[in-house]
């Protein structure tokens, strides 16, 4: 997916285990196919999940933020009704790997992937739930570090430019740079609220049509209360977001924000992923569709 992407095979991770972490010596480690761009999932037994970045960088700098991730993690675990990983340790580079990694408890369920929930009231009223759990959390001082979505929109204008100038065979692009134009004229007013930070299909673990599990916990922390509403967006169909708009109470301004959170996402995701992972692609497509099914042309 990413030119600077750093190949791992099953047998590589198994000898990394067995030397760091010889209790796991005997149970079986397979790699799990997934739409996620950051990591490697590889599954150890029937309760761990390894992670390794996908991604070359400075290890320093990866082992810090596998501890904030941790450390992140585990406090999603205390305020989430849902289940989230637990931490359970960081790795060392090895076996040609050259940056740390790190494992989490397993858990089960299908990723939202399909559409074949995105009509469902249930997961509409289970996310409204979880970002209600979530806001309630204490941000004990702090506010938007992340250096990446929930801070201001227009830190984000030069990428999307980029974006928009490389859809063009894929996308309406001018009327997604009029809209665009306009998101950046949405003032920012609301306080930092806790939030998940990254509720898109393939961190949202489903059962009968009902929410089980949220992956990818890591970013945990303080940002612009419109970013867990992305959730509406990518994941729901207009009746159901509408039941959840309606639990959570947005006001109209924090409600267009969280448009153009999912609209920066997905922005990305169409002509990023378009060959190297289809799943995310279409995930950015279909989101925008919706974006613009409910914004006046």
């Amino acid at each position: 997916m990413h030119d600077d992407e750093i190949s791992l095979s099953a047998p590589a991770v198994t000898r990394l285990v067995a030397s760091q972490f010889p209790v796991w010596t005997d149970l079986p480690i397979r790699r799990i196919s997934s739409s996620g761009t950051v990591n490697a999932i590889f599954r150890i037994g029937d309760d761990l999940a390894a992670r390794f970045p996908l991604r070359l960088r400075d290890p320093e700098s990866v082992r810090q933020t596998l501890e904030i991730e941790a450390e992140a993690s585990a406090e999603f675990a205390r305020h989430s009704p849902f289940a989230g990983p637990t931490p359970v340790a960081i790795g060392e580079p090895g076996e040609g790997y050259p940056m740390p990694w790190s494992i989490q408890s397993w858990l089960s369920g299908t990723v939202a992937e399909g559409e074949a929930d995105a009509g469902s009231t249930s997961l509409a009223l289970d996310l409204a739930t979880l970002i209600v759990a979530l806001r309630r959390a204490d941000a004990a001082g702090r506010s938007f570090e992340r250096g990446w979505r929930g801070g201001e929109l227009r830190n984000h204008d030069a990428w999307v430019q980029e974006c928009l100038q490389k859809s063009e065979d894929v996308l309406e692009v001018p009327r997604l740079a009029a809209l665009w134009s306009s998101f950046l004229e949405l003032p920012r007013t609301s306080l930092d609220v806790m939030s998940h930070g990254d509720l898109t299909p393939s961190n949202v673990l489903l059962a009968d049509g009902r929410l089980t599990g949220v992956l990818d916990c890591g970013g945990f922390g303080p940002a612009d209360p419109a970013l867990d509403l992305i959730a509406g967006w990518h994941l729901l169909e207009d009746g159901p977001r509408a039941v959840f708009r309606e639990e959570l109470a947005p006001d109209d301004l924090e409600w267009e924000r969280s448009k153009a959170w999912a609209f920066e996402q997905s922005m990305g995701a169409v002509w990023y992923y378009a060959e190297t992972n289809v799943p995310m692609s279409k995930m950015g497509q279909r989101t925008l569709s919706r974006i613009l099914a409910n914004t006046p042309a």
